[in-house]
């Protein structure tokens, strides 16, 4: 079993040390480990640099210094390793498309492994953790959000798409607004044409088994179209930011790519899938 999206202290959201990660990841016999701190393409810098303003103080700037930070201290852990767990220096990539430029710059980094883009924001909004649902067009937001997301696999330069159903832990999980999301399968489908045709995998994220919502992002329904659809690379993280939530819910994600059709899970050293029979 592979967990390939965590988070330590160096994201602003994040608890414990990423030595204690790898530590607990050896213990569980992890394949693999990754770990994978916030960097928002969009807030690179200082706020003097953007026009958007934020009503939450959750959204720290200064982007960039927790990247290197992040590359500093997983590359030393990487040389230190000797477990037969790999250990892998990701980035969490969010809204590459916001910042093309700033999300290059981050890619562009050798030391870097592993790449998950996400889509935490739409342009010129909240994070999705802070919208008022209860005033928000649910329908016309959730639209915004797919399109974001195709222009991301478009875009195409990470490696796996991240949490692809997020939205749904704060409108379904938190708000408790009933969603059915089916009529965006079009755009899905689109998506998961694009990530396969540029051979970029999906990540089956587990933390939706721990929270309100109760299932991963995504669910099985949408394993099985990215199958159809071609895609091939299947990569599971549990979007642990405690070292206790290490390998959470890694077991059922994997039951469901079985379930879903896929004979592999993949983790990436220099950008480069290695494949695990499950």
């Amino acid at each position: 079993m592979i967990d390939c999206h965590t988070h330590t202290s160096i994201s602003p959201d994040g608890y414990d040390d990423a030595a204690d990660s790898y530590e607990k990841a050896c213990r569980l016999n992890l394949a693999a480990i990754a770990v994978t701190e916030h960097c928002e393409a969009n807030r690179l810098y200082g706020p003097e640099k953007y026009s958007t303003k934020h009503s939450n103080d959750e959204h720290f700037f200064y982007n960039y210094d927790i990247f290197q930070r992040s590359m500093e201290k997983n590359t030393l852990i990487k040389e230190s390793c000797s477990s037969d767990t790999v250990f892998i220096n990701g980035i969490e990539l969010g809204q590459a498309t916001h910042d093309t430029d700033a999300a290059e710059k981050i890619i562009s980094d050798s030391r870097l492994d592993f790449t998950i883009g996400s889509m935490h924001e739409l342009p010129g909004r909240d994070d999705f953790a802070f919208l008022d649902y209860k005033n928000e067009n649910i329908e016309k937001l959730l639209l915004e959000y797919f399109e974001e997301l195709l222009k991301l696999s478009e875009w195409g330069k990470f490696d796996v798409l991240g949490h692809l159903t997020y939205p749904l832990r704060y409108i379904i999980g938190e708000a408790g607004i009933k969603t059915d999301i089916s009529a965006f399968d079009d755009i899905v489908r689109k998506i998961f044409t694009t990530l396969a045709a540029y051979d970029k995998g999906l990540e089956i994220n587990t933390s939706g088994l721990r929270q309100p919502y109760g299932k991963t992002f995504p669910d099985l329904k949408y394993l099985k179209l990215f199958k159809e659809c071609g895609g091939k690379i299947i990569s599971i993280g549990s979007d642990a930011h405690k070292t206790e939530h290490i390998g959470a819910g890694i077991t059922e994600g994997t039951e469901l790519a079985k379930a879903a059709g896929f004979e592999k899970i993949y983790y990436f050293i220099k950008h480069i899938p290695y494949g695990i029979s499950i």
